[in-house]
């Protein structure tokens, strides 16, 4: 056999750098080609989100932020459930009764104070010198709920 000519080295190097490229896994790949500007083609689903509004975009960012929220709150609650499961039942229903009670006395209290503030105030002097006009409205409002909104409109 004779000793491989310098071409042969060179062919062989190409051929062996050619097998390690088409081994080696390809990360990224551009397509360089133009695309028609109108064509038969349907547009094709996107990875990720889909194309929404501004508006829909920050509802879903503020729903996800509340999940995200929500976590801490459900371990914690977890835990002190966890820790209550240990606890005497009536250590439990005392400690339980106890804010509620709160609650209530709070409430009897906030209207008590309006009961007695609604004769204050109520018995008006005015004098005058001259031609008076003279207008007295009444509003009476009653509210009541979690998220409501109210509107005044005089007589």
């Amino acid at each position: 056999m004779s000793a491989p000519s310098p071409l042969d080295r060179e062919q062989a190097a190409r051929l062996v750098q050619a097998v390690d490229e088409a081994l080696t896994p390809a990360t990224t790949y551009r397509d360089t080609s133009l695309l028609p500007a109108v064509g038969p083609t349907p547009p094709v689903a996107q990875p990720g989100r889909p194309p929404m509004s501004q508006r829909a975009t920050d509802a879903s960012m503020l729903m996800l932020a509340a999940g995200a929220a929500s976590l801490p709150i459900g371990g914690a609650t977890s835990l002190v459930l966890y820790t209550l499961g240990h606890v005497d039942p009536a250590a439990l229903a005392i400690g339980a009764a106890a804010p509620v009670a709160l609650v209530l006395a709070i409430g009897s209290l906030i209207r008590a104070a309006s009961r007695g503030m609604q004769g204050v105030g109520a018995e008006i002097h005015n004098h005058y010198n001259g031609d008076v006009s003279q207008r007295n409205n009444t509003v009476n409002t009653e509210t009541r709920g979690l998220f409501v909104k109210t509107i005044n409109k005089g007589s």
